[in-house]
């Protein structure tokens, strides 16, 4: 353990539980679905309202072996591929294997796909998906109608959850083993300010850290919480370098900053395709699959297309779907271009990468244990190996589901554990709070210097300006900046720091060009010296310890995983 915390107000209440769950999209409800239904208290609790997570805005769908013609094997491949040699082969063969069936039970919990003439699920095909895999909902609202469903099935079970509560801190016993959380409860109700759960088991499933950027596709909630969180209490993070930017997001301007609406890419699938200001499709010959190679190629090609031309963006054209069918497949993405003066039916959508997806996280083996005990994580906070270098398209919403039911499972059947009392740690070391303006200036200089594209003087120069605002932090302020007060605001830029800081690391590490990793000093993949991943963990100095794995394999979490 570390011994460092927030700086923040020492709990003034608490409730007990057997497990408590941090966050509120696929995996989190899911996993406490599971769990509650095992006959274990459980407690969610959830940085906003229930169904506020990035599960809401997911718009493609969730990818399964589930058409006639398509298997396991076939999905394997293409994960495989996309992964670009980082992949763990055996999470991923979980993923497939298991996936089809979870997809089944959440239909079954109440989740509506979209059906076909003839009763059977409609599937579509997104990028680097050589067959049409991909299950819908409400043509382009596939998260919104999982959200709904789980939602509505957590609150008909009963599971006890806490909205509007940003956690803090996980607490510990003597044993240095998972007792609970700290949290901080915004507004007034039952519980209120920063109080605790106590539980022996933790599961994160806050999300990702795309707000770490200007620009991205995540609701304002995704500020890397989790991640954060459990690097204070000493457990490993890896592959944080690999963040993968969505190709195509609504351009909105190049001062635009924070969410920005996503053109999901089931609008390539069903077959609208990229031209630049001139009306070239500039993919045709880039690969194989065109507009639907995976993400991290296809964001590349634009922004090179970009670079070239001078341009700021580049164009979606799905004009020839007509109107019949953008209103019936996309009625979500049309709206939202509508809102914004664009009508795709009759032009172009100007279209941008933007940060997307956290294909590293924390640390976790086959059944989302990570390497602090009693704390497991899945969905994107998490690192299970099964994204490697680069997440296959729809892929996030069955990881998030396979995952938290093997961490229901795996609680399930420990032994039956009563948590020992939390201590707090014999010399504890509080995470000194940034400089007020700091949020925006993390979002400029990440945006900068660890974007789509990175160099080894744009990454230095994202680290010392990081490092100056850690500095600073730890001094109290400056001249004319004092440190910000305890609250929630200083809380999420503290943890956008620490993330921020982490991914730079690893970057900087990372001397070539891999999946969504793309440094344009080391253009090459360099399977020789890099086909391994960087493990990150955070000293009680406060300093970062980067170590490189041996292999291309993750090394255990705490001690070999039974079969599963």
């Amino acid at each position: 353990m570390t011994g460092i915390r927030l700086h923040a107000p020492a709990p003034g209440w608490a409730i007990d539980a057997d497990v408590v769950v941090v966050g509120s999209g696929v995996a989190g409800l899911t996993a406490a679905l599971r769990c509650t239904a095992a006959g274990l208290r459980t407690v969610v609790v959830t940085k906003a309202r229930l169904d506020d997570g990035s599960t809401r805005w997911a718009q493609g769908g969730i990818a399964a072996a589930l058409g006639e013609g398509d298997t396991p094997e076939q999905h394997l491949d293409d994960t495989l591929v996309a992964g670009a040699g980082l992949c763990d082969e055996e999470a991923v063969r979980l993923l497939v294997t298991e996936g089809p069936a979870a997809v089944r039970r959440l239909i079954a919990t109440g989740a509506d796909f979209d059906k076909t003439a003839g009763g059977e699920i409609a599937l579509t095909r997104e990028g680097g998906h050589h067959r049409r895999r991909i299950a819908h909902a409400g043509g382009d609202a596939t998260g919104a109608e999982i959200s709904r469903a789980l939602v509505e099935a957590i609150r008909d079970r009963g599971v006890r959850f806490i909205e509007h509560a940003l956690v803090l801190d996980l607490l510990t016993d003597a044993e240095g083993r998972t007792a609970g959380v700290t949290l901080h409860v915004m507004g007034e109700g039952q519980h209120d300010g920063v109080g605790a759960v106590h539980a022996p088991a933790v599961v994160l499933a806050t999300g990702g850290m795309g707000q770490v950027f200007s620009a991205t596709t995540n609701p304002a909630v995704s500020t890397g919480d989790g991640v954060a969180l459990a690097l204070r209490a000493g457990a490993e993070v890896s592959d944080l370098e690999f963040v993968q930017f969505h190709p195509t997001v609504l351009f909105l301007g190049a001062d635009s900053e924070g969410q920005q609406p996503l053109v999901s890419e089931a609008v390539r699938g069903e077959g609208a395709y990229l031209v630049d200001a001139d009306g070239v499709r500039f993919m045709l010959g880039q690969h194989e699959l065109a507009e639907l190679a995976p993400r991290d190629i296809v964001a590349k090609a634009i922004t090179r297309r970009m670079q070239e031309q001078g341009t700021e963006h580049m164009y979606l054209d799905a004009r020839h779907f007509g109107a019949g069918m953008w209103a019936e497949r996309f009625p979500t993405i049309l709206a939202a271009c509508r809102a914004h003066g664009i009508d795709p039916v009759t032009e172009p959508i100007p279209v941008a990468p933007a940060a997307h997806y956290a294909s590293g996280g924390v640390r976790t083996d086959l059944r989302g244990r990570t390497t602090v005990p009693g704390l497991y994580a899945c969905g994107e906070v998490a690192c299970t190996g099964v994204h490697g270098a680069n997440r296959l398209a729809s892929n996030s919403l069955l990881e998030g589901l396979v995952f938290a039911e093997r961490i229901a499972e795996e609680i399930t059947a420990a032994a039956p554990r009563v948590p020992g009392a939390p201590v707090p740690h014999p010399a504890p070391v509080t995470l000194p709070l940034p400089v007020a303006g700091a949020r925006i200036r993390i979002q400029r200089v990440m945006t900068a210097g660890a974007g789509v594209l990175r160099s080894a003087s744009s990454l230095r120069e994202a680290a010392e300006a990081l490092d100056a605002l850690h500095s600073d932090a730890l001094a109290g302020g400056t001249d004319d900046t004092k440190a910000a007060e305890p609250g929630v605001e200083s809380w999420e830029t503290t943890n956008l720091l620490c993330v921020a800081r982490v991914l730079v690391a690893a970057a900087r590490r990372r001397e070539e060009t891999r999946g969504c990793h793309w440094r344009e000093d080391h253009p090459d993949r360099d399977d020789t010296e890099w086909r391994r991943h960087l493990v990150v963990r955070l000293t009680a100095e406060r300093t970062l310890d980067v170590r490189t794995t041996g292999t291309h394999d993750l090394p255990p979490t705490l001690d070999a995983p039974r079969e599963p």
